[in-house]
């Protein structure tokens, strides 16, 4: 607001009385104070009946506090500005470096801010990993941002743990940030499969790739899409992006190792269709059975191949007679 309208309110209020320039400017910070709650106010009641939609409801809101939060500013420093010796430039310079000595991680969180509202590494609504940390977004405050966590040793297969972690904005700056949902929205997820070294692997190992392909095919088509619409952005060379199943000798049995591509919400689900499909064919077959860690004695005389058998060992018995007197 120009001072020459804080003038005209001053000189109107002289009219009551004479005030000290203090006083009259602390009231006229009382009445913009009071004009701004009651301005948020009817905003967040215009904005909470007719938007219903939750991201929606969440910006407006979010875009209402920062308007009403800079307006306060603005009208509060035209106030105890006007009439000062020291011009606004001058003030923020003074303020700046206060700042910069005294609260060196606020100004870093206030730097954090804008890197999030101009850059947008992310949004409200996505997922995230940041400092260790796994989580979905659901708020960015002016010095921090909250994600519900993600895994976090509690639970598995990239789903919520329920707990709202608080993280400062200055940490987008410092430490590494991946999005999983800008860009390519797919990861590579693996499920291991062992049986034992006496089942028929290669009919296990034909019929997990039925089951795989017949839940995670789709995906590969999609992430395929996908990746070609990430790559006019950034330098990705698409490898093999269809599923497969790899082959490999663990310590007790064979090791059928599935790979594939999915969307990271969808994880717990595929998991479990994968493992119910497999539990059901493998039932059907007795010939393919799965390893587990147990005890087993192995007599290589017995059960060994007959050209991999160890020759019998015969343990001479020496005998001697003793004669006597």
């Amino acid at each position: 607001m120009p001072s020459a309208m804080w003038d005209s309110l001053t000189n109107w209020m002289q009219n009551f009385g004479p005030m000290d320039p203090t006083t009259i400017k602390l009231l006229l910070t009382l009445g913009v104070l009071i004009a701004i709650m009651i301005g948020h106010f009817l905003y967040m009641r215009i904005v909470n009946r007719k938007v219903d939609d939750v991201t929606l409801l969440y910006r407006w809101r979010r875009f209402g506090t920062y308007l009403f939060a800079g307006l306060a500013i603005v009208l509060l420093l035209s106030i105890w500005l006007s009439n000062s010796t020291i011009n606004i430039g001058q003030f923020l310079g003074l303020v700046s470096a206060g700042l910069a000595i005294a609260m060196s991680d606020t100004v870093g969180n206030l730097t954090g801010w804008l890197f999030i509202i101009l850059r947008r590494p992310f949004e409200v609504g996505q997922r995230i990993e940041i400092d260790g940390l796994v989580g979905d977004v659901i708020d960015i405050r002016l010095f921090q941002f909250s994600v519900i966590e993600i895994g976090g040793g509690r639970v598995g297969a990239e789903q919520s743990t329920g707990r709202i972690v608080h993280v400062p904005n200055g940490t987008v700056l410092r430490q590494k940030l991946s999005n999983f949902e800008v860009g390519f929205g797919y990861i590579w997820d693996e499920i291991p499969m062992l049986v034992t070294f006496e089942s028929d692997w290669e009919k296990a190992r034909d019929i997990i790739t039925e089951i795989l392909n017949h839940h995670a095919e789709s995906f590969s088509t999609e992430a395929e899409n996908e990746l070609r619409r990430a790559a006019r952005r950034f330098m990705i060379f698409a490898g093999k992006l269809t599923p497969i199943v790899y082959t490999s000798i663990a310590d007790s049995g064979v090791l059928l190792t599935m790979r594939f591509m999915a969307k990271p919400r969808t994880l717990r689900g595929i998991h479990q269709k994968i493992s119910e499909d497999i539990l059901r064919e493998f039932a059907k077959h007795d010939d393919i059975d799965f390893a587990y860690p147990s005890i087993r004695y192995y007599d290589n005389q017995r059960e060994g191949k007959p050209g991999a058998r160890a020759p019998l060992q015969e343990f001479p018995v020496n005998l001697k007679r003793s004669d006597q007197n």
